[in-house]
């Protein structure tokens, strides 16, 4: 039925008036949209936020319409994705033929059976970080829990995607190059309607991230090209892939595709097993059971592909974390043509918030929203339950490549550090999600590194 056709039967949205939004949005973003969404038990509503006017979806049946049902209709365009275009170009994260285009060269790179193949690279590069954690153990000193998970990951993922075409010294520079990008279009984020001409705090430092980040994959790129390898590692793949391809995708586009493959499989990883240990710590229960686990299927290591499918309740623990802490925290879409949702006529040119972690917060879907609890990914819990109640992936034709390398590398990443230490938190909490990007803890959370022969109670 066309929307005139059923004007009649359309209602009108509640719209929060600005007064109560903008001062929660301003200072925490992240938690002003799951409280609002809490609010109106995941009704359609509208918020008022001066010369921006967007409305958020959080209940699962409107998230599948946008995500999935009428995904053509609402796409990855408008003000919000500005900012991510400068650091992501037009990749796996646009739309259009460039989406068409990097959907088609990274989707086979993406799946289980390919993940699977690059596991044991994986657990070995992770497993020659665990000396230096054991340094930091033998000295007393403590570490910065998301520059560690940030340079663990980072190293893995720098050899999946580059191999042997990169230097050390170079594939240490982009995890601290992408962090600082993804945390310094904060103003951008909050206030998409401010024009690119007017310069705003962290346009500097965001640019100067984006020139580091093209500094170090452009020059691999042509190496890449000019020294074909034998396609193991992703950039080889992807040359190989893309050499045939006329409509422009050039090094640009292998470099779209590199940077964007990279956030979803460093920067994310990271920042969700950054949120890890406060939980850890607040929640003894969980941790000695997950720690039991690892001691019983890892011993005292290394960390091995084949111990991945028996780390049951360590995947239980994960989907958890990424119920609570979601790394893509906000999935903004534009209507581009006049649709409906929920009996509400959305104009074209509209903006729509999608947020996983407000929906993963509604109490009409999940008990006991709050707490942290993996126990409700046990196997028979999962028919329970609505699909789009949980999405951190996203959904639909545009849902992340990246969910079978996460749930193989962070399981891998946990093996080897719980087989072999015990991370205790030495900052107080509370942890307040940080206005960036991806989801990240606005303060520092230290750890003291503790070796497992020296936990007191420990399993061994």
């Amino acid at each position: 039925m066309s929307i005139d056709a059923s004007a009649q039967t359309l209602r009108r949205v509640k719209t929060i008036p600005v007064h109560r939004v903008l001062p929660d949005f301003a200072r925490d973003p992240v938690n002003a949209l799951a409280d609002i969404g809490g609010q109106v038990g995941g009704e359609l509503v509208r918020l008022s936020l001066g010369p921006f006017r967007p409305y958020l979806v959080t209940h699962p049946e409107h998230v599948q319409q946008v995500l999935k049902g009428d995904w053509t209709n609402y796409q990855r365009e408008g003000m919000f994705w500005r900012p991510l275009r400068r650091l992501l170009g037009a990749s796996i994260l646009g739309e259009g033929r460039p989406w068409e285009s990097s959907r088609k060269a990274l989707q086979p790179l993406f799946t289980t059976r390919y993940v699977a193949s690059i596991a044991d690279r994986l657990a070995e590069t992770i497993t020659a970080r665990m000396d230096e954690l054991d340094e930091y153990a033998g000295k007393g000193q403590p570490v910065n829990a998301a520059e560690e998970m940030a340079g663990i990951v980072n190293d893995a993922v720098v050899k999946v995607l580059f191999g042997d075409k990169i230097s050390r010294a170079d594939g240490e520079r982009l995890a601290p190059a992408y962090h600082t990008a993804a945390g310094s279009i904060t103003f951008r984020l909050l206030m998409p309607f401010m024009p690119y001409s007017v310069r705003v705090p962290g346009d500097r430092a965001f640019m100067k991230a984006v020139k580091t980040i093209d500094d170090v994959v452009f020059p691999v790129i042509r190496k890449a090209r000019a020294e074909p390898g034998d396609g193991s590692d992703v950039i080889s793949a992807l040359c190989g892939l893309r050499g045939d391809d006329t409509e422009g995708a050039g090094d640009r586009q292998i470099r779209d595709d590199l940077v964007s493959v990279y956030g979803a499989a460093s920067e994310s990883t990271a920042t969700t097993l950054t949120w890890l240990w406060p939980q850890l710590d607040a929640h003894p229960e969980v941790a000695a059971r997950l720690y039991e686990e690892i001691d019983r299927v890892v011993g005292p290591g290394p960390v091995k592909p084949g111990h991945v499918a028996e780390l049951r309740y360590t995947r239980m623990v994960l989907q958890e974390l990424l119920r609570l802490y979601p790394a893509g925290w906000i999935f903004p879409r534009m209507a581009m043509r006049d649709g409906e949702v929920d009996g509400v006529r959305i104009k074209a040119g509209s903006q729509m918030l999608i947020s996983p972690y407000a929906t993963h917060r509604l109490e009409r879907f999940w008990d006991r929203p709050l707490e942290f609890d993996p126990e409700r990914f046990a196997p028979e819990e999962q028919p329970r339950r609505h699909k789009y109640a949980y999405f951190p992936f996203g959904g639909g034709p545009h849902q992340c490549l990246g969910q079978h390398l996460f749930y193989v590398e962070a399981p891998l990443l946990l093996g080897a550090i719980l087989s072999r230490f015990r991370m205790r938190v030495r900052t107080e909490g509370p942890f307040i999600p940080a206005p960036a990007a991806s989801l990240r803890p606005r303060k520092d959370i230290e750890l003291d590194v503790v070796r497992v022969g020296h936990v007191t109670g420990g399993t061994r």
